[in-house]
């Protein structure tokens, strides 16, 4: 296997299935169904592919594995490709999203199938490239090219005012954007190279990292979202397909938070630390603003949409924290909050499918003809508030623990968005779930079918699984995370000790 490129193939196989498809004449319900047919295969098959990935992964190395390099525009840029410790469980947690993305669109998805089965392939080879870039030129357009497909998926099949949604989605993305690119140019005319791993090894000035680390803040912050560049993300939840809002929160979400881990603190220690009660401000509003406003929610949705973006708020508070506790619970809080979040909004996909409706007063009592769906909806929700035992505890103490470790204050108030989650996820699901079933609507809804349990079941396995054992997690990320905070000690002592000279 050492020879064969495995990153390139499990990157591009979806792009394989996407012309299969395109082949296919979309005429008739047997047509209709070759196609869904497939996108799962294709899918599946490269879930299981990007599982050699994890089987051939050495987790005592820091460095980049399973490396390709071929040349491309030339002058420095290069088609480069590797994964780490914390880039390989994102591919992981993308391909295992995609099928049960397609499998929740199977029914739901009626119009223009084709066109929606092509545009999540394309998307699901965007989103893998980003995580196995090695060179910025590369990485930047998978980054971009990946708001294509997701602007035409909210846009096209979305719901009452899905292209005012997908319009501000892809505006606020693509002007953070911006900056980025021109970020990149002054690190390529610095540097010589657009090489992620040579631009690792790079000192770059300390005026200039200030400038760099501005640049790259502003176009991931606004994909995370930070607060207050957030505003996007409700339209686009409330307007996508339920597929839509899965891969949203699941995978695009958890980009910015990744270019922090891959850009800002290695390349740009010293602007890190100083942004660092910056970043802290930002991220304790973001948990303590956004679920007020969830809680002040009708709309199942939109609840969960400012849910994601307080979660967030924890993973940016930990990899600030510059400390191993906070980076590896800011780590393990994207993967928990992908598999989470995109578990409640495949719930509330389930009842959408039903009632056509996603207002909470619509519903109540559930749990009377509904039990099975009742107690996944109860597992993800505990998860959501962070219970011991879910996966959602794990990355919430971590990066609590690591906060605390370097600002008491800021771990204080951050801690209370734990009890405003909790008030949030259980307000929303006592009023679907509890009570009598009253509304004679709901009384003739059916349980979970075998579809639904396929999607579901597995990810409430895993939210348990990560949530009570969570070393296969942190066996893989471990390395790389020490190998991350050491070199960023060692930047900082040494532009600490070349100031005092001065």
């Amino acid at each position: 296997m050492t020879d064969w490129p495995i990153l390139s193939t499990v990157t591009f196989l979806p792009l394989v299935g996407a012309f299969l498809i395109l082949l296919i004449r979309d005429e008739g319900t047997a047509a209709r169904r070759n196609i869904r047919n497939v996108a799962l295969l294709t899918t599946v098959f490269t879930f299981v592919l990007s599982l050699f990935i994890w089987a051939g992964f050495d987790t005592s190395y820091a460095g980049f594995q399973m490396v390709e390099k071929a040349g491309w525009l030339g002058g420095g840029i290069s088609y480069h490709m590797g994964v780490d410790g914390i880039s390989m469980l994102f591919v992981i947690l993308t391909t295992f999203l995609m099928p049960l993305c397609i499998l929740a669109s199977w029914e739901s998805i009626k119009h223009r199938v084709k066109e929606y089965m092509i545009a999540f392939l394309v998307l699901e080879t965007l989103m893998i490239g980003v995580f196995c870039a090695l060179d910025l030129v590369l990485f930047y357009v998978f980054f971009e090219a990946g708001l294509i497909p997701m602007f035409i998926i909210i846009g096209v099949w979305g719901g009452k005012r899905r292209v005012y949604a997908s319009f501000k989605f892809f505006l606020y993305t693509l002007l953070g954007s911006v900056l980025m690119l021109l970020a990149i140019m002054a690190m390529y005319w610095q540097a010589g190279t657009t090489d992620i791993p040579t631009l690792l090894a790079h000192d770059f000035p300390a005026g200039m990292q200030t400038w760099l680390w501005l640049a790259f803040f502003a176009s991931f912050a606004v994909k995370m979202p930070m607060w207050p560049v957030h505003t996007w993300l409700p339209d686009a939840h409330v307007e996508a397909p339920t597929a839509g809002s899965v891969i949203l929160a699941g995978i695009l979400l958890k980009m910015g938070g990744y270019g922090f881990l891959r850009f800002s603190l290695p390349m740009f220690p010293d602007a890190s630390l100083y942004f660092q009660p910056f970043v802290f401000t930002l991220s304790v509003v973001a948990i303590v603003y956004t679920s007020l406003v969830a809680l002040m929610q009708e709309d199942m949705k939109k609840l969960i949409a400012y849910s994601s973006v307080a979660h967030m708020g924890y993973v940016t508070m930990g990899i600030f924290a510059l400390n191993v506790e906070g980076i590896q619970g800011g780590i393990f809080q994207m993967l928990s909050h992908g598999l989470v979040s995109g578990a409640l909004f495949l719930c509330v996909g389930v009842v959408y499918d039903r009632m056509h409706t996603r207002e909470i007063d619509a519903y109540g009592g559930l749990v009377n003809n509904m039990p099975k769906y009742a107690v996944a909806f109860l597992i993800f929700t505990m998860a959501n508030v962070g219970l011991p035992g879910t996966s959602g505890f794990v990355g919430e103490f971590l990066t609590l623990l690591g906060t605390f470790r370097v600002n008491t204050w800021v771990a204080v108030f951050a801690a209370t968005g734990v009890i405003l989650s909790a008030a949030y996820a259980l307000w929303l699901y006592r009023r679907v779930v509890f009570g009598a079933l009253t509304k004679e609507s709901l009384k003739g809804l059916l349980d979970l079918s075998s579809r639904e349990k396929a999607i579901i079941y597995p990810l409430v396995f895993f939210v348990i699984l990560f949530g009570v054992y969570p070393g296969p997690v942190f066996d893989v990320t471990t390395a790389s995370v020490n190998a991350l905070v050491n070199n960023i000690t060692l930047s900082i002592e040494a532009s600490q000790a070349a100031m005092a000279i001065e």
